[in-house]
């Protein structure tokens, strides 16, 4: 079983609920792969705005994602309520790794887990830079490392 898979609502520390709408929905009456990605994006510009005191329009450094993923694990369709939980698997000076998990409203397992990797750039010359300390301070908090697996052969 993927690893994914096994995540949970309390693996995940911040939460903002989505009303699916028709649109959403593709040809197989389920909610199309590609929406996912802008509920990703909407979780987490929605925390490093009200959360991190990031402002897109100004700010002097902006986010650019440089990779993105997702697993399904169960079909969700309008006119579903989900719970999207973000967390941050990954922490550094001038770059964040967030997953997000998608839940049917009120429910413990995901039906899918995804997200992407931002590297902050300076705005005008798209060179990489540090984090702003606001942000990364905010980021901080949602920050869970994963514990390691043993890798010692008996």
């Amino acid at each position: 079983m993927s690893r994914l898979k096994s995540r949970r609502r309390a693996d995940y520390l911040y939460f903002l609920s989505y009303r699916t709408r028709w649109s959403d929905n593709d040809q197989y009456s389920h909610v199309n792969n590609s929406t996912y990605n802008l509920w990703f994006d909407s979780i987490v510009n929605t925390y490093l705005i009200e959360c991190c005191s990031l402002d897109p329009p100004t700010s002097k450094s902006i986010g650019l994602v440089i990779s993105s993923y997702c697993e399904f694990f169960a079909p969700l369709s309008f006119p579903q309520v989900v719970d999207l939980g973000l967390r941050v698997n990954k922490l550094g000076n001038s770059s964040v790794t967030y997953e997000v998990g998608v839940f049917p409203q009120g429910g413990d397992e995901p039906s899918a887990v995804g997200g992407y990797t931002h590297v902050f750039v300076e705005r005008e010359a798209r060179r990489s830079t540090l984090m702003p300390s606001q942000v990364r301070e905010g980021l901080s908090k949602l920050f869970l490392e994963e514990p390691r697996s043993s890798s010692a052969k008996l």
